[in-house]
């Protein structure tokens, strides 16, 4: 008769396993702090140190991973009668041996020395807006990333191989059809917005704001939201991000003299990023239990955050009294404030300062160019001509330079091909589960309003964080919500919320 315990063999296995998988955790770890302190605090001088530190970890990583001891452990345990968070544990290790035993050493580490010397070529690219200067990196690292996925697998498509990376368990159709609708019913919004006679406040923190209170003020709104400062930092980079482990979840923002709204919504997103690695389960650390599921559920978190919380009429109720104890002269009401907050752009060529409706456009424009980059139907050359183009036809504005055109984004220059349409999806879900957590919880704005949100982050840790990559995104997004995932939450919100704000019939 069969037992239901694993053998004093497999026991033995998959606690060797777990060490293994556990110090290939921590190489990559390790590297993830290089590579916070390369965008943060390195002096400029030391990326050809740095870009032979990071592929030597690389190279440490992959061969853990792809050795031979690997897959004999998943092989044996994959034929043993394991409980649900082994059989997780072995089920993302697969994966991950998989693709990784099919990829050439060689080629692993000259894509990470490759995308380590990239940053630097990109920043003075942008500095000196000529994307020529960048133009062969890029074109390099399409080339790279091809070779990539035509080893991963040569039968499929490679930007479905490359965006697989960033979301492995909803196909690229699922991220498709979700453009394409986000696309079809958000631009008629868009233009109904374009049309209405209805004026909004949109100079609400309209000023000149030093630097040194901006980030006073910054920490302001990562104590109010809750922020562990025992486990985390925050400080400033060229483009905003979150990185670490739930021992340790950095948050970076930007400040600009003349944009103090966009300091507190960046700082806001990337609180909801690392609040959500805070929240993954300690025990679970160094393995795929304790790491974040993906990039859509980790997008859901810092859209949830900075959107639904951060831009709702509620937050600055709460929040615009310590805006004016920082800055006296904005003089603005709560009303104004989340008026201007979410005021629609006509004219913004900038993904990272767009508004929550024409967000999604900057992401589609990004998507289309990168897919026929890897697909070949795009020379490198082409991309500033057909970025403008593309900016011209569905935001109706072009960019005179470079650097607020196809050079602003950090994300190619990493070798992220694949990586933009998680933004959408995770926007998507993040009213998805808004919904859900309220259906639970009662009214969430009323508790914003009262600066309590223990009972928001206590719902998405019971029911998202706490789980890491125990289920695939599809079951983690139905258990959390009780429905399949969709666009519909975040479409009938966005329709209620600026056909309000617009005073728009119609929606």
């Amino acid at each position: 008769m069969a037992s239901d315990q694993p053998s004093e063999t497999g026991e033995d296995t998959y606690e060797q396993f777990e060490e293994r998988v556990e110090r290939i955790s921590n190489v990559g770890n390790a590297a993830g702090i290089l590579r916070w302190d390369q965008e943060v605090m390195m002096p400029e001088g030391g990326t050809p140190a740095r870009a032979k530190q990071l592929s030597t970890l690389s190279s440490i990583s992959h061969e853990l991973l792809t050795a031979e001891e690997t897959g004999d452990y998943l092989d044996e345990l994959e034929g043993e009668d394991l409980d649900g968070d082994r059989e997780a544990v072995v089920r993302e290790t697969r994966r991950e041996y998989d693709r990784a035993t099919t990829v050439p050493e060689e080629l692993v580490t000259e894509i990470s020395e490759t995308t380590s010397n990239a940053h630097p070529v990109w920043m003075e690219a942008r500095e000196e807006d000529e994307f020529s200067t960048f133009a062969p990196t890029l074109e390099k690292l399409v080339s790279l990333k091809r070779e990539y996925a035509e080893h991963i697998d040569p039968d499929a498509d490679p930007y479905a191989v490359l965006f697989a990376d960033y979301e492995p368990y909803l196909d690229l159709e699922t991220a498709e059809r979700v453009l394409t609708r986000l696309r079809e019913e958000l631009v008629p919004l868009i233009s109904a917005i374009d049309d209405s006679d209805t004026e909004i406040e949109t100079d609400a923190f309209s000023g000149e704001f030093d630097d040194d209170t901006q980030e006073e003020l910054a920490r302001d709104a990562l104590d109010t939201l809750g922020y562990d400062w025992d486990r985390g930092r925050i400080d400033t980079a060229p483009h905003p991000f979150s990185s670490g482990t739930q021992f340790d979840a950095r948050v970076t923002t930007r400040f600009d003299e003349e944009d103090l709204l966009g300091s507190i919504t960046s700082t806001i997103h990337e609180f909801g990023h690392a609040n959500y690695t805070l929240g993954l389960p300690d025990e679970g650390y160094g393995t795929p239990l304790g790491e974040a599921r993906d990039l859509t559920v980790h997008e859901s978190q810092s859209r949830l955050w900075e959107n639904h919380v951060g831009r709702s009429e509620a937050f600055w109720e709460r929040f615009l009294p310590q805006v004016r104890e920082r800055f006296p002269e904005v003089e603005a009401t709560p009303r104004e404030a989340y008026e201007s907050a979410n005021q629609v752009y006509d004219d913004n060529l900038i993904r990272v300062e767009a508004d929550e409706l024409t967000y999604h456009l900057h992401i589609v424009i990004r998507f289309e160019i990168e897919r026929d980059l890897i697909a070949g139907d795009l020379d490198v050359e082409e991309v500033p001509e057909v970025w403008n183009d593309k900016y011209e036809e569905y935001l109706g504005v072009r960019p005179e330079t470079d650097a607020e055109g196809c050079l602003q984004d950090i994300h190619w220059s990493h070798g992220s091909f694949g990586y933009f349409p998680t933004y959408s999806l995770g926007s998507v879900l993040a009213a998805q589960l808004y919904d859900a957590a309220t259906d639970a919880v009662g009214d969430v704005d009323s508790r914003v309003r009262e600066g309590e949100f223990d009972e928001l982050n206590g719902w998405l840790r019971e029911n998202v964080h706490r789980h890491g990559k125990r289920y695939t995104t599809p079951e983690l997004i139905e258990r959390a919500t009780g429905k399949a995932y969709s666009a519909d939450d975040f479409l009938a919100y966005a329709k209620a919320k600026y056909g309000e704000l617009y005073d728009l019939e119609a929606y």
